[in-house]
């Protein structure tokens, strides 16, 4: 029995060293036994595990709901949830895109109201400018709104008259700039009527309505809100730059 197994030696494995060992005494090659174990990969392993929070409202249909805000809310209301749910969820990607894509149909819902709103107030106004009587037709027919542009270089232009006559009232009155005021507001109309005439009688007519205007309303205002060297002329002569603006501005 010694000799069958002094003539076959085996080699015993012992599973709690995971090492190979002869029973020729001392071994002289040590095998360690490993054995590793890897899960499957997946490209998207990176940007769904970890501790990446995901939205839990993704698939859901309506905007409202999907950032969790009332119906009726204000716009101040939508753009604090959409920054609140970028912020929480920024690290992933699908999420963030979610958001956004709620945001803008929501953005856009709103700029269509307010474009139907506009639409309405034009034909509501309109429609009240028809039932209005013949004589208030009749005072609507010499007026219109230019473009944007020429309200803005006209107002800047009788601003800097204003201005002027304020920094000289020390020294002067201030006739030489209401005159320069007056001249230009009959070429504007001028300039839009083509007769001359009807430019001249407009621009008079807002002179005199504005100082008529101006001589019975500063009057009014307390002196302790007026500096001390205003006096009645320049006051007044800035309430005829406003009717001459208003005259060459929106006046046919």
């Amino acid at each position: 029995m010694a000799s069958a197994l002094l003539s076959n030696p085996t080699l015993i494995s012992s599973p709690f060293l995971g090492q190979r060992l002869s029973i020729w005494g001392n071994s002289k090659k040590i095998e360690p036994c490993c054995l590793i174990f890897r899960g499957p990969r997946c490209s998207l392993d990176a940007s769904y595990g970890g501790n990446i929070l995901r939205f839990s409202r993704m698939n859901i249909w309506n905007p409202y709901k999907r950032l969790g805000i009332p119906v009726d809310a204000s716009e101040e209301e939508i753009w604090s949830a959409r920054n609140f749910l970028l912020d929480q969820y920024a690290g992933h990607e699908r999420s963030v895109e979610s958001v956004e894509a709620a945001f803008e149909k929501l953005l856009m819902t709103s700029f269509k109201n307010r474009k139907k709103t506009k639409i309405n107030l034009k034909t509501q106004l309109k429609k009240k400018v028809e039932e209005s009587p013949p004589w208030v037709k009749n005072l609507l027919s010499f007026v219109e709104v230019p473009p944007s542009v020429i309200i803005l270089r006209r107002l800047f232009l009788f601003s800097f008259m204003a201005c002027w006559s304020v920094m000289n009232s020390a020294e002067a009155g201030p006739a030489f700039q209401v005159a320069l005021s007056l001249a230009a507001c009959i070429y504007f109309l001028n300039d839009k009527s083509k007769s001359l005439p009807r430019a001249a009688i407009f621009g008079f007519g807002a002179l005199v309505v504005g100082w008529i205007s101006g001589s019975l309303v500063i009057p009014l205002i307390p002196s302790s809100l007026l500096q001390p060297t205003w006096t009645l002329e320049l006051l007044t002569s800035l309430v005829v730059y406003i009717f001459l603006f208003l005259a060459c501005t929106f006046l046919k």
